[in-house]
């Protein structure tokens, strides 16, 4: 062997590399020097992109357990354990739905996260293993990325505040919540969409970073509001006692009692208009059940006054104010 060959390719000297193998395989000066690119760099690289790949598939089959509602029970999946839920009980099997969509959400957001770094991370390891200078790549893409996230700055942001809707649990499926420009029963909740259908039926499609606040009438409880016409001649609080005794037996009442919270309370007179006076009643009820308790109670308190001799205020039934829409 040539001094000058050993000078050109020093590594076939070494027994402990790949070169030197390949220079006693094939007696090869240019495939002894090669050996590292067409042997090492391959067999490393195909290791990184075999390890992100084992590490995703088995990330995401970690998020897909915790992310997966029981069939047996229905009961919380263990994702959502730590994270607070103002689910309704009087959802009832809609509960169960909105249990399932906000955890594959959750997990949907936990995959593509899981995703970008595992690859992210061995696309990196990658170009390091080709010798390339990674300070201008990781540069451009930082522009890049600036560029893109500043172009669809709105669609982030309604990703955003999907995100965090969905861990705080502001609403779900089931409720009847106020976004501002809609009013109706969530039927669905994405990270980027929230669908609403409203009383007539038309169903309304919110992007989540337009929404500054929402009015749940869904969480915790609701209070059944009652306004009821008076004349000015009328004995004030004789009618407020015979509202008392009405609103009392309906509450009591087969129809309503599973709706009550707690016994009903007469606030007085609201308000006094031209046409006459209003007391108001509020009853503690069951969240989303307050429009139907509403319904009822106004019949049977008016048909109690009614009964009682009372006389409904001149030209008018019912209040002068606007109703508030019901559900």
């Amino acid at each position: 062997m040539s001094p000058l060959f050993t000078a050109a390719t020093p590594c076939i000297t070494d027994a402990s590399t790949w070169c030197y193998q390949v220079f006693r395989a094939t007696n090869n000066e240019w495939l002894a020097g090669s050996a590292n690119w067409l042997l090492t760099k391959p067999l490393k690289i195909l290791m990184i992109i075999v390890i992100a790949f084992a590490v995703r598939l088995l990330i995401r089959r970690m998020i897909n357990r915790i992310t997966t509602l029981p069939k047996s029970n229905g009961k919380l999946p263990a994702l959502l354990r730590p994270l607070r839920e103002r689910a309704p009980e009087v959802l009832g099997s809609a509960v169960i739905e909105r249990r399932r969509q906000r955890a594959q959400t959750i997990g949907s957001v936990l995959k593509s996260m899981a995703t970008f770094l595992v690859y992210g991370l061995a696309f990196i390891l990658v170009l390091g293993e080709l010798g390339l200078n990674l300070g201008p790549i990781i540069a451009s893409a930082g522009i890049i990325g600036v560029a893109i996230g500043f172009g669809a700055q709105n669609l982030v942001k309604d990703f955003l505040s999907g995100i965090f809707m969905m861990v705080e649990d502001q609403y779900g499926v089931g409720d009847v919540v106020d976004v501002g420009e809609a009013t109706g029963t969530v039927e669905a909740v994405g990270l980027r969409i929230t669908t609403l259908r409203d009383m007539k039926g038309t169903v309304w499609y919110v992007r989540n970073g337009e929404v500054l606040r929402v009015g749940n009438s869904s969480q915790g409880f609701a209070v059944a509001l009652v306004d009821v016409p008076l004349g000015y001649t009328a004995d004030v609080e004789r009618a407020s006692t015979v509202l008392m005794e009405a609103a009392s037996i309906a509450t009591e009442s087969e129809a309503l009692r599973a709706n009550v919270l707690e016994p009903p309370e007469m606030l007085g007179v609201e308000s006094v208009t031209p046409e006459g006076i209003q007391l108001r009643l509020t009853v503690k009820v069951r969240p989303g059940k307050q429009w139907a308790v509403q319904r009822a109670l106004r019949g049977q308190l008016l048909a109690a006054l009614e009964e009682a001799g009372f006389e409904p205020p001149l030209g008018r039934l019912f209040p002068s104010a606007t109703p508030a829409i019901e559900k």
